[in-house]
């Protein structure tokens, strides 16, 4: 068991894992391609893809094997677990939605490379910031869609003509796609002055607010990278005092050592001038 434990614990096994995901996520990419499948690469593929399944499935089989109930303790074990049994169900012609989800075993990278592992980890744990930012967010696009269908639903019927529309129009300008001439300059036509509307809405919503998305994502990465500093001084500074300690022990044994032997170097001598007297 400490063997089986030691190996997928290993870096030359999750490298190789890493390798074998890459594989699979290219092989699958080929699967879509008809000319490919209908060709002498066709079985070549599939082959390929039941090989790195069945490589999947023993690694989740020694992982289980080694850690048992603790393995879902773990949300990473989870997450390839779930990733895996997906691809497990049989894709039949109602089901091919499933086969489709095949793709989702790439996504087992995350939880593989350690710096792809740190930025979800660092999203997961900023998503309390990124939830206020969208409530901000949501309440601006909400004030400027009422306002927008006010003033231009009656002649822009497409694009403001009731609140979904004038939603979906402003997450369109929020994206900066054909904002200007698509929407701003058409509707300029008829309000001269509609450019101001639309340009606040751009500074606020896609220059500020969307900005505190980026804001929050790095400074937590900047708290997630000095909490794991501090653990590593932390871990440092625990071995140095172990160190430290193990060297006292060291001196003091060396000293009684020492002592001992001057002790016993002394009798002899003792006991050689009684004789001599």
């Amino acid at each position: 068991m400490g063997a089986v434990q030691k190996l997928i614990e290993s870096a030359v096994f999750q490298r190789f894992i890493i390798v074998v995901i890459v594989i699979n996520a290219i092989t699958l990419g080929f699967e879509t391609s008809p000319a490919l499948m209908a060709g002498a690469a066709g079985p070549v593929l599939v082959t390929l893809d039941h090989l790195a399944l069945g490589i999947f499935i023993v690694e989740i089989v020694l992982k289980l094997v080694v850690y048992r109930h603790r393995f879902f303790f773990s949300g990473w074990n989870v997450f390839d677990f779930l990733v895996v049994g997906i691809t497990l169900v049989p894709a039949g012609a109602g089901l091919s939605v499933l086969r489709a989800l095949r793709i989702l075993r790439a996504l087992r990278l995350v939880s593989t490379v350690p710096a792809m592992r740190k930025v979800v980890n660092a999203l997961l744990r900023a998503i309390p910031g990124i939830s206020s930012v969208m409530a901000l967010l949501l309440l601006i696009f909400y004030i400027a869609a009422v306002m927008a269908t006010k003033l231009f639903g009656e002649q822009f019927p497409v694009l403001f003509g009731n609140l979904g529309s004038s939603l979906f129009t402003l997450f369109q300008i929020m994206t900066l796609d054909s904002w200007a001439t698509g929407v701003t300059r058409p509707i300029m036509a008829a309000y001269p002055w509609a450019w101001v509307f639309f340009v606040l809405f751009v500074l606020v919503a896609t220059f500020a607010v969307l900005n505190l998305f980026i804001a929050i994502m790095v400074d937590t990465m900047h708290e997630a990278d000095h909490e794991e500093q501090e653990e590593t001084r932390e871990v440092v500074k625990s071995e140095n005092e172990l160190l430290m300690d193990e060297l006292r022990s060291l001196r003091s044994e060396m000293a009684e050592l020492r002592q001992a032997m001057g002790q016993a170097g002394c009798q002899p001598r003792g006991q050689q001038q009684g004789t001599e007297s």
